[in-house]
């Protein structure tokens, strides 16, 4: 009985709680709603609106003839608020709206849609996000004009809301130097490094927090974005494509780890080309910008030797002519072994052909001799020439030349030796161009830039040029000698298959081995760098092939194929670059024109246009003999029939009217000798023809 009287006790305690506990909530309600309720509601509000960023359109990027390499186009994303539209307007037009949509769209179905937007109206709900799929400009002039949207934002209540999509007209086309900015503001090439002036100011405006999204609320305070300024390059687009091509063939036939091209203008420092493609699972992609960066800096073996020789004759006028006994191609260096890549060696080579086969010993030899009691006074010419400095260019992430210093712990016995063939030290393509330019430009170096002009649509903001770095790396008298070594390269040395009729080229190859794990490896980057024409430099170029596979793996016979192609190109296109042709020889008209025998209409025809008087004896015959009548400044055309079945005379023709005429008479010809008419024939005119029959025609 106890039991039963206190379980009934608790259960009614138990109750009692709950009811107390019920009438607070509802207590709490009521306080909330009305006591609290502006309050609260006016925090809502607050916290619902807010200001957001509007962005601006960011700038275009141009080429140097004002074809667009990038540019932003608009999109939109459709959302609609139901509860604008009148109860009339909404039902005479919801089911031809969610009919269209489903069309345009093809996602889902016509009542789909129907249900979504009577859903959303009878919910109260003033943001519908239509579709996660984001339409362009003329399908927005398109939507605009449907049922409902016809209204308009404010009484139809649809919503464009706009979005901008970087947009590349040329593809890949110098992509990595186009480059590409996220949405944290890391990124590369032009568009990172003038991201500032590319991206624009941008505005705010008020939105409203919703379900289904944030709807802009256009009260008057909305403050617009300043579009961004536009960036006209120096980039040349037919040049950018060769260049591009013709790397990428070189790197798939060599199967390359990676490889860049960089052409400038001599005289302005612009960049005309600037290619780099990096091996991937699916091909070659311009994945780092080689030419420029960190992992480009590498140690350039022989096209250094530049530096080297030019630093020679400022230290010692050495005489080109001078000698140097390079051996049997090894040559013992403190407690390493120096090779030549000739087996067997040179022997004995004059400085001058020392460059042009590229001698390592040849160079070393000359170091040591000159150098090897000063070694300071070396590093110091290399300093003076600007090779240990950035160039200050336009875009970020240039690396820094990386080289050795006699006070340094790491300078070795053989360091001077190493630095003069081009290793132990790390410099970028880009400042290897450099220099090679200045040697080109009479001794100016200039900073090579990317950028011409930052424009506010035809008003230039900011215009570039390129500036001096070095005014004379060197006196014109070693200016004179390096010209000489480098037209001598492609003349008599590594480069011979850039040696052409058409223009001369300078350059030097370069075959440099690789480092890995601390020690040198079978592997090579390979390079070209040098200017055409030779005598009157319009451009320079550097081509970088590393890592390339095969037998012949030297950079005459893999980079200087890629700057050959991409030469010839330039110098096609660019009729200031061409030889005058040699004026036309004046014909004497006091001499007759050499006619043997031909056709009557041609023979007619011709000399009627050259001025020289014609008398035939007949206007029936096809062929003719031609009697020069030097007295009168005339000639004779003699009838010279063909009979069918006979053989013609063939004497005096060209061997295209000859093979004509015999070959409608059904001989086979044999033709011997070389020259522009027919001298013999082995049959006499007006034999029978019998079949199978052949005859022989000699032309002198």
């Amino acid at each position: 009985m106890n039991i039963k009287k206190s379980i009934v006790l608790r259960v009614r305690v138990a109750f009692l709680a709950i009811c107390l506990f019920a009438c607070a909530i509802v207590y709490k309600i009521v306080q909330i709603q009305y006591r609290d309720g502006d309050k609260w509601r006016k925090i809502s509000k607050e916290r619902r609106i807010h200001y957001q960023p509007v962005r601006a359109t960011r700038g275009n990027i141009f080429s140097d003839n004002e074809s667009i390499l990038a540019t932003s186009l608009p999109f939109y994303r459709v959302a609609f608020d139901p509860t604008v539209a009148s109860t009339e307007l909404f039902n005479g037009g919801v089911d031809s709206l969610a009919y269209l949509l489903s069309r345009f769209y093809g996602d889902k179905s016509e009542d789909y849609y129907r249900r979504k937007l009577k859903n959303a109206r009878h919910a109260g709900r003033r943001y519908v996000r239509l579709s996660s799929r984001q339409i362009n400009y003329q399908d927005k002039k398109m939507m605009a004009s449907w049922p409902i949207f016809r209204s308009g934002k404010n009484k139809g209540g649809v919503i464009f809301e706009k979005v901008e999509k970087r947009f590349k007209p040329f593809g890949i086309l110098a992509e990595r130097t186009i480059g590409f900015i996220n949405e944290d503001k890391n990124g590369a090439g032009l568009e990172y490094s003038f991201n500032g002036d590319l991206a624009g100011t941008d505005g705010e405006a008020l939105f409203e927090r919703i379900a289904g999204g944030n709807k802009p609320i256009y009260d008057g305070t909305e403050v617009k974005p300043l579009d961004g300024y536009d960036i006209k390059t120096t980039i040349d687009i037919n040049l950018q494509d060769v260049a591009e091509n013709a790397l990428y063939k070189a790197l798939e036939k060599t199967n390359a780890e990676y490889g860049c091209v960089i052409m400038m203008e001599v005289k302005t420092g612009e960049i005309k080309a600037i290619a780099n493609l990096g091996k991937t699972k699916g091909g070659y992609i311009e994945d780092y910008n080689y030419a420029v960066g960190n992992q480009g800096r590498t140690e350039p073996g022989s096209t250094f030797k530049l530096a080297s020789m030019m630093a020679l004759f400022e230290h010692a006028k050495v005489p080109l002519t001078d000698t140097v006994d390079t051996g049997n191609g090894s040559y013992r260096i403190k407690n390493t072994t120096m090779t030549d890549a000739h087996h067997g060696g040179f022997g004995k080579l004059t400085v001058q052909q020392v460059f042009e086969k590229s001698s390592n010993i040849g160079v070393a030899k000359l170091m040591e001799k000159y150098f090897s009691d000063n070694q300071t006074a070396y590093v110091n010419y290399l300093r003076s020439f600007g090779l240990d400095q950035t160039l200050g260019f336009q875009m970020d992430g240039e690396a820094r030349p990386y080289m050795k210093s006699p006070s340094d712990r790491n300078w070795y016995g053989t360091t001077l030796t190493s630095m003069a063939i081009g290793y132990e030290l790390k410099i970028s393509p880009l400042q290897t161009l450099a220099f090679y330019n200045a040697v080109a430009n009479n001794g100016v170096k200039i900073q090579p830039i990317i950028v011409k002009e930052i424009r506010k649509a035809d008003n230039v903001v900011q215009s570039f040029k390129t500036r001096v770095l070095v005014d004379k790396v060197c006196s014109d008298e070693t200016l004179k000698k390096l010209r000489a070594m480098l037209e001598g390269v492609v003349e008599h040395g590594t480069a011979k298959n850039l040696l052409n009729a058409d223009y001369k080229v300078a350059g030097k190859t370069g075959t440099a081995r690789k480092v890995k794990n601390g020690r040198y490896v079978r592997e090579y980057s390979t390079s070209f760098a040098g200017y055409f024409p030779a005598d009157n430099p319009k451009y320079s170029c550097i081509v970088i092939i590393d890592s390339p596979k095969g037998v012949n793996v030297y950079g005459g016979d893999v980079a200087a194929p890629v700057f050959k192609e991409l030469a010839d190109k330039a110098y096609a296109r660019d009729l200031a670059m061409h030889k005058p042709l040699m004026a036309r020889v004046v014909p004497n008209k006091n001499s007759l024109p050499h006619t043997g025998a031909g056709s009557l209409d041609d023979l007619t025809y011709i000399c009627n246009k050259i001025g020289i008087s014609t008398h035939a004896k007949t206007t029936e015959e096809d062929w003719v003999k031609v009697e020069p009548q030097s007295h009168s400044r005339s000639l004779n055309l003699t009838p010279s029939p063909v009979v069918q079945g006979q053989v013609p005379d063939v004497k005096g023709m060209t061997l295209r009217d000859a093979l004509f005429i015999l070959g409608n008479q059904n001989l086979r010809v044999k033709v011997e000798g070389a020259g522009k008419r027919v001298q013999k024939q082995s049959l006499d005119p007006g034999t029978i023809i019998n079949k199978e029959k052949q005859i022989i025609i000699v032309l002198s």
